[in-house]
């Protein structure tokens, strides 16, 4: 044992000291009747200040955590990934030293659980219980990272014989910042703005009011409290690996709400469980309950349990826990949003609020231990009740996959595989009610499996629902997320012959160059998904392409071969760029992007238009701006930068409203507006957008941004007219839950595509799932042509929507395009990037910018 003590710590110690005087003393935060081991560092002797003077940065945290765990042998240092701004996610392991002796033994005993065939042999009384403690997934609601300097303090140091019973009772898994890139956002713009020496507690003041996108989210604007199960993002992909290893048995997410607002902690709204979750689950969540309330009743302390939160989405925090037998737990905290602002209960000072996260922190673990066995009986009966709903159910395997593009069905199986799901390849053909599936492109999973409550999550398509309001959305079936077929089978369709080589770690499918090295023209289809990943790559090198407006017969090596609209063309004898290093692009597009490229030798074709057809057009290399800034929906935003960025590897500017006035708009040629206000914008800058569109730029206009083009004459759309509310009496305290009644939070609908259009190039099936969450719907267009995507009379295909909703929605259009000028304005109601998981509709909006310019005027509105 030694203390900790840096250059880098003396001068935390010689800088910060003059800045500021400490606002409370450590034994505000913890209790001052124990003695505390002194080789363990305070985090006030390593970061240079007491918790709650400053907002903690997320290297200062990092720092600290090593310190202790270097400090203390009741502590190990893990990092387990990896943010996109290359910061650490962390990981502390606390518990005895005779425990983390065996921490093996511990977690594959911890791991019979899930095994009914081994877990009726275990000794619980024997077995410690896993605490998962998580704080701050979102980076502005900091006071959980700040509580969490002060619990891997307290556990790594404080002595006697209550923490000696804590730490061989349990293994406690400190998780101090989920989102690392958020945190360090925010503190420095909480930091920056505080005053030093006379507070301003002024809620309009610039400390209380950060500028957009905010400190919330991860470094492309994304809610990391949506990603527990779709994992598309790095710092949940290496945090649920993390879980599945350990399997807590309590997980915490502590959060903040509105500065007015009190302290919330679960179990939330009973009606508003989702039905998968056992009852039992829900107990003990009251039962943990208890102990929080008599923590927080001693501080006279006001709190709310059974209100406005849900336990119902299976993507956030507090909620996943619940399918895996463990038990999740969210905490809300009012916010001081900076260092103390007043609220209508007074003045909220920051370091109130991390001590109210650090009271329940203590009580969290307090009844984990007291309820350890209880706890753990729950995981192993829980596995128990699943194996035997798992032989009593009529589904006895799911087959998912599409032959015409491998990359979903691979981005499928990676999701899948993150939550330790068995799955194998497809062995043999299958159809299903008209569907086929093709051996080898397709994926197979059997139902009787340890994870069958959550398969029942992810696949369930849910219509009906005990309560109408939803804090989050009300469905995420991912085959329709993937846009995949799929076909759940019974006993009589299942087989073992179904299932070859079991699916570890889903590999990415590689293509292959048809005919090698072209002396003519090379053609590949638009249906796989990274097609638009090798277009660009191309069109980026100077390659000239060309897209078909129709089918046609082509000559291969394999014979002749059908191709499809949208088939790209890059024929050889236009180009200015070297034959073998086009050759080498189109190699690099097989292996990295998963396409099959066919290289033909001549222009005539058996059938169809040949390659130097008219109907092939010229395509012109997409120059791309998203408006961003104030009013506008950051999560919108980053959506689909992340999926410029990160999937098709695009620049795309995002340029913050009030500059579009002083920016030179010719250098795009494609303009997104997302969910937002745009009423701010001047009538130069509307003026200015009009004359870009009117020129020849493609708009695209998503959601609430469609009803601006429409008032500024750009979009030529006719929303469908709600009927007026009646006149019947109803009881005011009706209001909320009948207006909540009517909002379409997040629900999956049928469309109809259009599959000779432009926009619906790359798809095979007219039917399509699409994602939505707005009550707004659009006539189908009076030109018959300009409504490539239509819902069907009978839309919904899970989760909830109003009778009246649902009275109105069937056959409007989901997609309008308009004419302007020689522009073309692509109004596209619903979200086709949600949360990065809704593959199956990411190729509307890229069709959107590739080829919005090829679409005729005459199919315009």
């Amino acid at each position: 044992m030694k203390r900790y003590t840096t250059a880098l710590t003396l001068l935390f110690l010689f800088i910060i000291p003059q800045l500021a005087i400490s606002q409370v003393s450590l034994d505000y935060y913890l209790p001052d009747d124990i003695t505390y081991n002194p080789a363990v560092p305070t985090p006030e002797e390593v970061i240079g200040h007491q918790v709650g003077e400053w907002h903690i940065t997320h290297d200062k945290l990092v720092f600290y955590m090593r310190a202790v765990a270097e400090a203390s042998d009741r502590v190990t240092y893990q990092e387990f990934a990896y943010t996109y701004e290359d910061r650490p996610l962390v990981m502390l392991t606390i518990t005895s030293p005779e425990n983390h002796s065996s921490l093996d033994r511990i977690k594959e005993n911890h791991h019979r659980l899930k095994s009914p065939a081994e877990s009726g042999d275990l000794d619980l009384s024997t077995m410690p219980v896993i605490i998962n403690l998580g704080y701050s997934v979102h980076g502005n609601e900091p006071s959980g990272s700040n509580a969490s300097l002060l619990m891997a303090y307290y556990y790594a140091a404080a002595q006697g014989d209550e923490i000696d019973e804590i730490l061989e009772n349990s293994v406690i898994l400190l998780d101090p910042s989920l989102n690392p890139d958020g945190l360090q956002r925010f503190s420095t713009w909480a930091n920056q703005h505080k005053s030093i020496h006379g507070t301003v507690t002024d809620p309009s003041s610039r400390e209380y009011g950060e500028v957009w996108p905010g400190g919330r989210t991860n470094h492309y604007w994304f809610d990391l409290n949506r990603d527990w199960m779709p994992v598309q993002h790095p710092s949940s992909r290496g945090r649920i690996q993390l879980f599945q290893e350990w399997m807590p048995n309590v997980l915490t997410d502590f959060h903040e709400m509105g500065t007015n607002a009190t302290y919330f902690f679960q179990p939330g709204v009973p009606e508003r469980t989702h039905p998968l979750t056992p009852q039992r689950n829900q107990d003990l969540t009251m039962a943990i309950a208890e102990y929080h309330a008599d923590a927080l009743d001693d501080r006279q302390e006001l709190y709310y349990t059974r209100e406005r939160f849900d336990d119902f989405y299976y993507g956030k925090g507090s909620t996943y826990p619940d399918i895996f037998g463990s038990v999740g737990i969210l905490f809300e905290q009012a916010s001081s949003r900076g260092h103390a602002q007043e609220s209508i209960h007074g003045v909220i000072e920051f370091p109130y609020t991390i001590l109210n996260q650090v009271t329940t922190s203590f009580s969290t673990v307090k009844a984990s231990i007291e309820l350890r066995e209880e706890l753990l009986d729950h995981m192993r009966t829980f596995y128990r009740e699943a194996e035997n709903e798992a032989s009593g159910s009529s589904v006895k395997g799911i087959v998912v996959g599409d032959s015409y593009d491998r990359a979903r069905t691979w981005h499928l199986a990676d999701l899948l595989s993150f939550h330790d799901i068995e799955m194998y390849t497809l062995a043999e053909d299958f159809e299903n009610n008209g569907t086929s599936f093709s051996a080898g492109e397709a994926i197979v999973i059997p139902m009787e499996q340890t994870q069958f409550k959550f398969l029942e999550g992810i696949f369930e398509q849910r219509t009906e629902f005990p309560d109408s309001l939803f804090y989050d959305v009300s469905t995420w079936t991912l085959p329709y997320a993937f846009n995949l077929p799929f076909a759940e089978l019974s006993q009589r369709q299942f087989s073992s012959s179904l299932m070859g080589d079991r699916i570890e770690s889903p590999e990415f499918p590689e293509g292959r160059v048809i005919g090698g090295r072209s002396q003519y023209a090379y053609l590949f289809e638009w249906d796989g998904y990274y097609a638009p990943r090798a277009l660009h790559r191309l069109q980026n090198a100077g390659v000239k392409t060309k897209v078909s407006g129709t089918t046609f017969q082509s000559v291969t090596t394999g014979g002749v071969r059908d191709f499809d609209y949208g088939t790209i063309l890059v024929p050889l004898g236009i180009q200015d760029v070297d034959e073998m290093e086009i050759f080498r692009m189109m190699q690099q597009a097989a292996q990295e992007d998963g396409l099959d490229i066919y290289s033909v030798g001549r222009g005539l074709n058996p059938s169809g238009i040949d390659l130097g057809s008219p109907s092939f057009s010229i395509l012109e290399k997409p120059e791309t701006v998203i408006l961003g800034g104030s009013g506008v929906r950051g999560n919108d935003v980053g959506e689909i930068w992340h999926l410029f960025d990160q999937r098709f590897h695009m620049p795309i500017t995002i340029l913050e409203k009030d500059r579009v006035g002083r920016s030179d708009l010719s250098r795009y040629n494609t303009m997104i507006l997302v969910q937002g206000n745009y009423n701010d914008l001047s009538s130069n800058d509307v003026d200015e957008i009009k004359r870009w569109v009117r020129r020849g730029g493609t708009l695209i206009l998503n959601k609430s941004a469609v009803n601006w083009g429409v008032r500024e004459g750009l979009a030529n759309v006719e929303f469908v007219e709600r009927p007026s509310d009646d006149s019947e009496k109803r009881p005011y305290a009706e209001l909320s839950d009948a207006r909540g009644a009517q909002v379409i939070g997040g629900s999956i609908f049928h469309g109809e595509l259009d599959l000779t259009h432009p926009l619906a190039y790359g798809y095979n099936r007219e039917d399509i799932t699409v994602f939505r969450n707005s009550n707004t719907f659009m006539k189908p267009a009076e030109n018959p042509y300009a409504t490539p995507l239509r819902y069907t009379s009978d839309p919904l295909a899970s989760g909830y929507i109003s009778d009246e909703n649902l009275e109105l929605i069937g056959d409007t259009a989901s997609i309008i395009v308009s004419s302007y000028g020689r522009g073309r304005v692509i109004s596209m109601i619903d979200n086709p990037a949600f949360r990065a998981f809704w593959f199956g509709t990411n190729k509307l909006l890229m069709n959107a910018v590739f080829f919005g310019d090829t679409i005729s005027g005459a199919a315009s509105n």
